[in-house]
């Protein structure tokens, strides 16, 4: 693997990883004195632009927690349509040095097929937890293709944050298991909710933050 200097913007740093699926891109938003690494990758339909890794990256640095935006190959080259799971899987891989280059644990995370990715590699990679955003049970309206077994075989602490309306999985839909859930009422797979619903969207995403961020500080 060969890293590429970053690049400094502001507070951020713009890091380019060669991977074996092509190059990846990681934008760092570093905590003070940071003690975990949450490492977040996108979704098959966009980016790191998404709602709930924006918010995530505005909030968690101040609870001492470094944030990486990961993006894939397939998204660093301008593709419209995301890579086979098993090659977001190598791309996956090949950041990993990258992100625990700063010498502490890594809570591998995404939302949808990034949470699938984290969820798939977890222990072969050795991270220390798993964040998984609108993790996609199944495809809308199959429920009998189920993909709970990459979820129960994450292996390490994991947190679910899920949409009560997610057309991939309503958390009611979840399988029991050693993992943790968080609904986000009337919300959809990209934690929208309409707007004649109870909670308005800013009041949506600060349910996303404060759970993920709750969390983060349980973990040893």
């Amino acid at each position: 693997m060969r890293r590429v200097s970053p690049t400094e913007t502001g507070r951020t740093t713009t890091e380019t990883v060669d991977t074996d699926a092509g190059p990846a891109r990681i934008t760092w938003l570093p905590a003070k004195k940071p003690r975990l690494v949450l490492a977040v990758g996108h979704g098959a339909g966009g980016g790191i632009e998404a709602r709930d890794l924006q918010a995530l990256a505005a909030v968690v640095p101040a609870h001492g927690v470094s944030v990486a935006l990961v993006e894939q190959p397939w998204r660093v080259a301008g593709k419209k349509l995301a890579a086979a799971p098993k090659t977001l899987d190598t791309g996956w891989r090949g950041l990993w040095p990258a992100l625990a280059a700063p010498g502490l644990p890594v809570v591998s995370g995404g939302r949808s097929a990034g949470a699938r990715v984290a969820c798939r590699t977890a222990t072969e990679l050795g991270a220390h937890a798993v964040l998984a955003l609108s993790f996609p049970l199944h495809p809308p309206g199959r429920p009998e293709k189920s993909r709970e077994d990459e979820l129960l075989g994450s292996g390490v602490p994991t947190l679910v944050v899920q949409g009560g309306h997610d057309p991939f999985g309503r958390p009611g839909e979840f399988p029991p298991g050693e993992y943790e859930i968080t609904e986000v009422p009337y919300a959809d797979h990209g934690f929208a909710v309409p707007k004649k619903a109870g909670p308005t969207q800013d009041q949506a995403l600060e349910i996303v933050t404060a759970a993920v961020t709750a969390w983060l500080d349980r973990l040893p």
